[in-house]
C-alpha cells in the first residue's frame, strides 16, 4: 500500500510570483462580492474630484500660474490634477488593503477559510494586492478622464498616467497589507490615518517641492507619494526624463518588499 504526503502549507520552493498561481480565484471572490455593491467602489473616487475642482478651479482662479519643480510655468489647476490623480490610485488601494483586509483577516476569518483549500498565503497576498491596486487604478483612470475633459492634460505622455497609476496602486496596496497584519484592534487605524492624512497633504501635491525649507524637502523625498505625484506630474505636463525612471524604481521596490513581506505575515499567522 501507497501513502502520500499531505499538501505542504507555508512558504513555496517556487520564486515569486511563480507560487501565487491560485491569486486569480481571490481576486474573482472580491469581484463577485462587490458585484450588488459597486457604488462602494466608487466612493473614494469623488474626494478628489472635489479637491481639484475646490482647490484647482476656485483656488486656482485667485493663485493664477505655478512654477513646476520642473521649470514649467501652467493653471494651478493644472498643476494640482496629476497629484490628485495618484492620491487617487493611493487612496482606492490603501483603504481596500487595510479595513477590507483587517475585517476578513480577525474577524470574518475568510484566509483560514482559503487556506483549507489548495489556496496559499502568497496566492492570498498576491490576490489581495491585485484586487486593492484594481481599485486605485479604477480611481486613477477615472479622475485621468475628468482632467482630460477639463482641458488639464498637457501632453501625449498622459497615455502612461494610468499606467503609472497601477504602479502607485501596488506600492501602496501591497505596504497597507503588510502593515494590517500587524494590526490589532480598530484603534490601531488611528495610525493609518496619522500616515496618510500629513502625505497627501505635504507630498507635493499642493505645492512645489522647491516651496519647501531644504530639510522638509529630504523628508518629503522619503514618503511613496511624493514619488507617485512626481511620476504622474511629469507624465501630465510633459516633463520626461530619465530621472522619472528612480520613482518608478521606488515604487515597484516597495510593491515587491510589501508583497512579500505580507506572504511571510499571512503564513505566520495563519499556520503556525
Amino acid at each position: 500500500m501507497s501513502t502520500s504526503a499531505p499538501p505542504r502549507r507555508g512558504p513555496r520552493v517556487l520564486p515569486f510570483p511563480a507560487a501565487a498561481g491560485l491569486a486569480r480565484f481571490v481576486v474573482a471572490r472580491n469581484a463577485t462580492a462587490f458585484r450588488r455593491a459597486w457604488v462602494l467602489l466608487l466612493s473614494g473616487f469623488v474626494e478628489p474630484v472635489f479637491y481639484l475642482f475646490s482647490l484647482g478651479v476656485g483656488l486656482g482662479a485667485l493663485i493664477g500660474r505655478v512654477t513646476t519643480d520642473g521649470g514649467s510655468v501652467v493653471e494651478y489647476a493644472a498643476f494640482v490634477a496629476p497629484g490628485l490623480l495618484a492620491a487617487s490610485a493611493m487612496n482606492g488601494a490603501i483603504f481596500d488593503a487595510t479595513f477590507n483586509v483587517f475585517f476578513k483577516l480577525r474577524y470574518q476569518h475568510l484566509y483560514d477559510a482559503m487556506l483549507a483549500t489548495p489556496i496559499g498565503p502568497r496566492d492570498i497576498a498576491v490576490g489581495e494586492i491585485t484586487w486593492s491596486l484594481l481599485r486605485g487604478s479604477l480611481y486613477s483612470g477615472m479622475f485621468l478622464v475628468v482632467a482630460l475633459v477639463a482641458g488639464l492634460v498637457r501632453s501625449w505622455w498622459a497615455l502612461l498616467a494610468l499606467p503609472a497609476g497601477v504602479l502607485i496602486g501596488l506600492a501602496f496596496g501591497a505596504v497597507g497589507m503588510f502593515t494590517t497584519t500587524y494590526l490589532r484592534s480598530w484603534q490601531d487605524f488611528d495610525y493609518v490615518t496619522l500616515a496618510i492624512q500629513p502625505m497627501f497633504l505635504f507630498s507635493a501635491t499642493f505645492f512645489p517641492l522647491s516651496t519647501y525649507p531644504d530639510a522638509l524637502q529630504w523628508l518629503v523625498r522619503l514618503t511613496p507619494l511624493y514619488h507617485g505625484v512626481a511620476l504622474e506630474r511629469g507624465l501630465m505636463l510633459g516633463e520626461v526624463g530619465w530621472g522619472l525612471l528612480w520613482h518608478v524604481a521606488y515604487l515597484l521596490v516597495l510593491g515587491v518588499v510589501g508583497v512579500v513581506g505580507t506572504s511571510r505575515r499571512i503564513a505566520t499567522l495563519l499556520l503556525t
